[in-house]
């Protein structure tokens, strides 16, 4: 069963909402890139960028960051997963990262994202943005901005859909 949690309206509020914030947390855009863990986060990070852009009136690098070969559970799933190109064509030692995902859940994927940023460089912090933060960490991870958190029990998911995949931009909460 599916219940939509947010619809197109309520994620563009949401984004504006979280580029604001990291813009106030971080003094303007100086200083500061995005990088999108592959997928949903890369597309929210395009989005943050163009809001962020449009505010300040300066572009701010984006890059996409693929975490399957740093992922704790790589060899305990029978699954092929399909690895798309990491993508950082810029420096980021001593910039202020702000790592962009769909959802935060245990906090495994933030983790395996910081050790797959260290591979490209020093920044001077690491920030986290999330659309949904749905609890359950099993790792002391926060992320700094978050889009709204939905409290879910461990056999309830949930499935952002952006348009840049699916055709439309929605938050469903799936229960068995």
């Amino acid at each position: 069963m599916e219940k939509e949690l947010l619809n197109e309206q309520e994620i563009e509020r949401i984004l504006t909402r979280i580029a604001y914030e990291i813009l106030e947390k971080n003094k303007g855009a100086e200083n500061i890139c995005l990088v999108g863990i592959v997928t949903g986060g890369v597309y929210l990070a395009e989005r943050l960028k163009k809001k962020i852009s449009d505010t300040e009136h300066m572009d701010v690098p984006v890059g996409v960051l693929d975490i399957s070969f740093y992922r704790d559970d790589i060899n305990l799933s029978n699954k092929r997963k399909s690895i798309k190109p990491t993508n950082i064509p810029f420096s980021i030692n001593e910039k202020k990262v702000i790592l962009v995902d769909d959802v935060l859940y245990t906090g495994r994927s933030t983790r395996a994202a910081m050790d797959a940023l260290m591979d490209f460089g020093r920044p001077a912090e690491i920030q986290l943005a999330v659309l949904i933060d749905r609890g359950h960490r099993e790792l002391p991870i926060m992320a700094n901005y978050t889009g709204k958190y939905i409290p879910t029990s461990r056999n309830e998911k949930i499935k952002v859909y952006l348009r840049e995949f699916a055709g439309k931009d929605s938050v469903v909460l799936i229960t068995p």
